[in-house]
């Protein structure tokens, strides 16, 4: 079975959106700064992070508001692209449409059937919870993840939604496994600890 993973791009003071997300700007004023470096991938250790994460994922899970707010840029084929790995949208009502021939599940009876659901898709590959903060909350929380990966953009938000709230006050140990430094982002692994 393969590992867990919460994947999200995050500002140096700890946001994963700006302020003022809204339809037409879902990661705020400015926000998309933060994927820059996986969009434009002008660095080679970037695209070559990218291409390793998608060849090494099994299958993808993501929150309702993630997957509206990103479906109309992701399409059918979802945010691996031509990759078209399953993706797992835990939600409390299947929308009434989705692209046809999608590579979309909709999860309606919580975060771990989805992991259930998602494991089973995966095999031995890794599991990606990606994109917003609750869901990462919801899994970190609930001490369903592995590993944390961080792309730190160097960018100071000042406000937006905040990754690490509502964890409550437990300690979560961490141990780095990996760090990748390039001028849009530092990429950085943890492992969580027992």
């Amino acid at each position: 079975m393969g590992k867990v993973v919460f994947d999200t791009s995050m500002s140096l003071d700890g946001f994963m959106t700006a302020a003022n997300t809204r339809p037409e700007e879902p990661m705020g004023d400015g926000g998309q700064r933060l994927v820059d470096w996986a969009i434009g991938a002008d660095d080679d250790r970037n695209r070559a992070y990218l291409e390793d994460a998608i060849a090494a994922l099994g299958a993808v899970i993501a929150g309702r508001t993630t997957y509206d707010t990103s479906v109309p840029w992701w399409g059918a084929d979802g945010p691996t692209g031509a990759a078209r790995r399953p993706v797992f949208v835990v939600t409390h009502e299947a929308p009434a449409e989705s692209p046809e021939g999608g590579v979309y599940t909709f999860v309606t009876d919580g975060i771990e059937s989805a992991l259930e659901q998602a494991r089973a898709a995966a095999g031995d590959r890794i599991v990606c919870v990606m994109g917003g903060a609750s869901m990462g909350q919801q899994y970190i929380a609930a001490r369903l993840i592995d590993e944390i990966q961080i792309h730190l953009v160097p960018v100071l938000f000042g406000s937006g939604t905040r990754m690490f709230e509502h964890l409550g006050s437990e300690h979560i140990h961490l141990e780095t496994a990996e760090v990748i430094e390039t001028p849009a982002a530092t990429h950085l692994r943890f492992r969580i600890g027992a």
